[in-house]
């Protein structure tokens, strides 16, 4: 009796109805975004929902939303086949719930940007303004949604099938299923300029995604090897209050055994490192990486940090 209890503690946490509330919202907002910022430009950035816009422009009666439910439910079913329980409930409420909400939205505000709120958001003239905003919200959407691991399903679901039986890098198959649905709006809708704001799209709603589920820190990783590395460190302790490891290594040329110090640092504080350096050791050899997330003493903490069920 105690372990039933215990475990739908667990179960009905507050971390699970946070979770489950957060897929809910992502696939609001990823709704919002292709019904007032994508689909009613005929923009195509990939997915079933670029697939659906091109159908909606043979088949008008037919709303772009529910051409992506008729995909959903069968690339779903043939997911549960192939990948078995790697698909959860969270991916099914997402895949199911987002078309539905697109259709919602359809209702509610129309899909004529001269109508639509009123024509507040008409951005018929300005193509680059509605990319830049589709894929804001698109990115975010599927951000939120990625971030608590699920799926909006659809394309993604063909990339895995494509790595799955050809053998293909996900990342390429990603490519190719994308790259074929932004070449269908090009020969369907016949405007040339259409695949570019497309792109655009695509590209803000990558990098939005990034941003949210890899994080968007602005630290800066060091790697330093210099003839000077007490100085150095002594000025990261004493001046920039960060911390640090001394690695031991050694030339692949020379074998000489050297000391390179490895430090994240803040953006304001790359430039402060960098000047002292160059005064100390000019012959330094230093390597700057971005840092997508830091965790740890000094920074946030894994606290800090939600992590999804």
């Amino acid at each position: 009796m105690e372990k039933t209890v215990l475990l739908a503690d667990r179960v009905f946490s507050k971390q699970w109805f946070t979770s489950w509330a957060l897929v809910l919202l992502g696939s609001l907002v990823l709704a919002l975004g292709f019904v007032l910022f994508i689909n009613p430009y005929n923009i195509t950035p990939g997915g079933i929902y670029g697939i659906g816009i091109v159908l909606h422009h043979f088949f008008p009666d037919v709303q772009v939303g529910t051409f992506g439910l008729c995909m959903d439910i069968p690339l779903l079913l043939i997911a549960f086949r192939v990948f078995g329980a790697k698909f959860g409930a969270k991916t099914i409420v997402s895949a199911l719930l987002t078309p539905l909400l697109m259709n919602f939205f359809v209702a509610m505000f129309g899909s004529d940007p001269a109508t639509m709120l009123g024509g507040h958001i008409d951005l018929r003239n300005d193509l680059l303004l509605a990319s830049l905003f589709g894929g804001l919200f698109v990115g975010t959407g599927l951000g939120i949604i990625f971030k608590n691991r699920a799926t909006s399903g659809g394309t993604d679901i063909i990339a895995m099938l494509i790595t799955r039986f050809l053998h293909q890098p996900l990342s390429r198959s990603m490519i190719i299923t994308e790259s074929l649905v932004v070449v269908a709006g090009l020969v369907v809708f016949g405007d040339w300029k259409l695949p570019l704001y497309s792109i655009i799209a695509i590209y803000v709603y990558v990098t939005v995604i990034d941003y949210i589920v890899e994080g968007g820190s602005n630290d800066k990783l060091l790697f330093i090897i210099s003839e000077k590395p007490d100085r150095i460190r002594e000025y990261i302790i004493g001046e920039l209050d960060r911390g640090g490891t001394i690695i031991k290594t050694s030339g692949m040329y020379t074998m000489q055994q050297k000391e390179m110090l490895f430090v994240v640092v803040s953006r304001r504080q790359l430039a402060l490192v960098q000047a002292y350096i160059r005064s100390v050791d000019p012959r330094v050899f230093m390597v700057v990486v971005n840092a997508h997330e830091t965790l740890g003493d000094g920074f946030k903490s894994f606290n800090d940090k939600i992590i999804n069920a």
